[in-house]
């Protein structure tokens, strides 16, 4: 079974992801509503997978993995953004810095999982 951590500041969005994450995917799902309460919940949770909101206040989704990263037992998480901002400049900027994915916001609760699992399957390995 996958373990997501799921980061984002929308209480109705957490819980909507999780119950179809779960509930549909079958993965086991972690929340976490701050890029704070992400890092410090990352290397307890030890998730293989991290889906994060880009907008957030204090700290964005971007900045978030860009900290984690520099957590040694969670640099090797990958990540896929959430994002309403789905212009292809800003998913390539996105991809620069290391997420494996973006799904746009909103998303198809029922296409949510599949979706996951499409980018988790086709990630870079190695």
């Amino acid at each position: 079974m996958i373990k997501i951590l799921h980061v984002d500041d929308e209480a109705d969005i957490r819980s909507i992801a999780k119950l179809t994450l779960e509930s549909i995917g079958g993965f086991d799902v972690f929340s976490c509503a701050s890029g704070k309460d992400a890092i410090a919940a990352v290397a307890d949770t030890a998730p293989d997978l991290i889906v994060m909101d880009v907008m957030m206040p204090e700290m964005d989704g971007p900045t978030t993995f860009l900290a984690i990263q520099k957590i040694p037992a969670a640099s090797h998480i990958p990540v896929i953004f959430m994002t309403a901002k789905t212009q292809k400049d800003e998913i390539e900027s996105l991809m620069e810095i290391g997420a494996i994915g973006v799904i746009a916001k909103p998303f198809d609760p029922m296409q949510l999982s599949k979706e996951v699992e499409r980018i988790w399957n086709n990630r870079p390995t190695g």
